[in-house]
């Protein structure tokens, strides 16, 4: 496992990809989820361990969202050839076996993760309905072995002053975990 910290450097807009939503086995594009009060998405893969550490409270999460119209993306960048525990079809098990409520995408050409800049998973980004990038980094402090309890509280002090209507400029904490696995 190879560990990286995001971007520092990430000043960007929500932007429209075609890809496979696994659940459904189906090419959808990613606007037709995105919210007009906020939408979350989130680099993720089935194989790492940062990643594992994290996953209930992913369900939680979208779980105390989604119902107050803010939308979750997941996608997984990874080379699922070099990487065969992060192929489509073992993305559409996770995403049953832990209940995943919001579509796992799978960027096959890795198209998404080189526009976003994204350098490790789990790297969470938030966008204000207009499209905004309102928040870039981690989804809390706690890691494996660092007995730091997962809260999601980065992400959820966001998600909480967008519904109450509060202006945000760019918050930006870095996010530590695997490396995205590219294709050579």
């Amino acid at each position: 496992m190879a560990g990286t910290y995001s971007s520092d450097k990430i000043k960007i807009s929500i932007k429209n990809f075609f890809l496979l939503e696994v659940s459904s086995g189906e090419k959808k594009f990613m606007k037709n989820f995105f919210s007009n009060k906020a939408t979350v998405i989130m680099f993720i893969c089935n194989h790492c361990p940062y990643v594992k550490h994290i996953t209930t409270e992913l369900v939680r999460l979208s779980n105390d969202f989604i119902p107050k119209g803010i939308s979750f993306l997941a996608i997984n960048s990874n080379d699922a050839k070099k990487y065969p525990e992060d192929s489509p079809e073992n993305m559409k098990k996770i995403h049953y076996k832990l209940g995943y409520t919001f579509p796992y995408f799978f960027d096959e050409k890795q198209n998404v993760a080189k526009y976003y800049g994204v350098k490790c998973t789990p790297e969470f980004f938030i966008f204000s309905g207009k499209g905004n990038l309102c928040y870039h980094g981690q989804l809390d402090d706690s890691r494996p072995n660092n007995e730091i309890p997962v809260t999601g509280s980065d992400v959820r002090n966001v998600l909480h002053n967008i519904l109450k209507g509060k202006n945000i400029n760019l918050i930006s904490k870095l996010s530590y975990g695997c490396n995205i696995k590219w294709k050579i």
